[in-house]
């Protein structure tokens, strides 16, 4: 191994932290290939990168590492896509400084931009999207990014695409707001680890492991299988935003507001409290009748519609006639 990679793992094999970028300067002094790989076909720039080394990162680079070279045995990995699974904000913004392409296809078809959005790297979205990743390319399961963030649950990754432009199509717009419904209200333990079982992950497995962690304004919710030996197997992890997510995507679509239905015998113009502004104005509920405007002295009896005296009191109109006589 050359003393490039002496530098980015220690003896016991472990990676070296900050202190070890004095290390990295020494070795590309004394000559050593910044594009040299390890007997597992490993780039120490993919390295740097997975491990969060930004400093390392930025050495590399200046030394001619490319940013955009495939790393492992089968050229399947990229150091951009590292950076992104990892949620490595400036080591992602160093690459694409360099130079790296935001849209570049690693093994199995996946670009950073669809590790972040599966996994819920909002800030490292942004970067990319900032840099002119497409906002609308789908990922190798066929998901469009804004249909796989409202599944995730985040509300911060799908407000970010829609400020790139995600959601221009509304086909697009309607898919999402249909998945972020669909999870609305889901047990979300039970999705996940009924999903991991599915997927073989209970193989030598007897229990799992709820963790709820509060995240981007609501939880996440993260589950592990363990082994019979208390080791952890394999987890998944997902937000529980979708509320927030539909009602942000219904701002984005113009979705009206449902028309209430008001009982029969209301003017559907007329609220409580509100004049309705038409000539002859109809109040909800409808105000008392006053009480008669004539003038008259103190305790005198007011008079009716028909002209009949009615107690001083009454304010009620005339009622009508019955065998000739009136009824007020």
């Amino acid at each position: 191994m050359s003393t490039l990679f002496d530098t980015l793992w220690d003896e016991s094999g472990e990676e070296t932290g900050e202190a070890g970028d004095d290390a990295v300067v020494r070795a590309l002094r004394a000559g050593a290939d910044p594009e040299a790989r390890d007997a597992d076909g490993e780039t120490p720039l993919y390295r740097a990168a997975v491990t969060n080394r930004p400093g390392a990162v930025r050495l590399l680079l200046a030394a001619g590492a490319d940013p955009g070279r495939a790393s492992g045995a089968d050229d399947g990995d990229l150091p951009l896509c590292g950076a992104a699974c990892g949620g490595h904000t400036e080591v992602v913004r160093a690459l694409l400084a360099a130079g790296a392409e935001p849209d570049q296809e690693e093994g199995y078809g996946f670009t950073a931009l669809a590790w972040a959005v599966r996994l819920g790297h909002t800030e490292v979205a942004r970067a990319l999207l900032a840099a002119g990743a497409a906002p609308d390319r789908p990922d190798p399961d066929g998901l469009p990014p804004l249909v796989a963030a409202a599944r995730r649950g985040s509300v911060s990754l799908v407000r970010a695409l829609l400020d790139h432009g995600a959601g221009r199509r509304r086909e697009a717009l309607d898919e999402a707001l249909d998945e972020a419904r669909r999870w609305i209200g889901a047990d979300m333990a039970a999705v996940l680890r009924r999903g991991l079982v599915e997927s073989g992950g209970a193989a030598d497995t007897y229990e799992a492991v709820v963790r709820r962690v509060p995240e981007d304004g609501g939880v996440t919710v993260v589950v592990e299988l363990l082994r019979e030996d208390g080791a952890p197997s394999r987890g998944d992890e997902r937000q529980t935003s979708h509320a927030a997510i539909a009602t942000l995507l219904e701002g984005a679509l113009g979705t009206p507001a449902r028309r209430r239905n008001w009982p029969s015998g209301r003017c559907a113009a007329a609220t409580p409290g509100r004049t309705t502004g038409r000539r002859r104005s109809t109040r909800w509920p409808p105000a008392r009748p006053r009480r008669s405007s004539s003038r008259r002295r103190p305790g005198a009896p007011a008079r009716t519609r028909c002209g009949a005296r009615s107690a001083p009191w009454s304010w009620r109109p005339c009622r009508g006639t019955r065998r000739g006589r009136c009824r007020c």
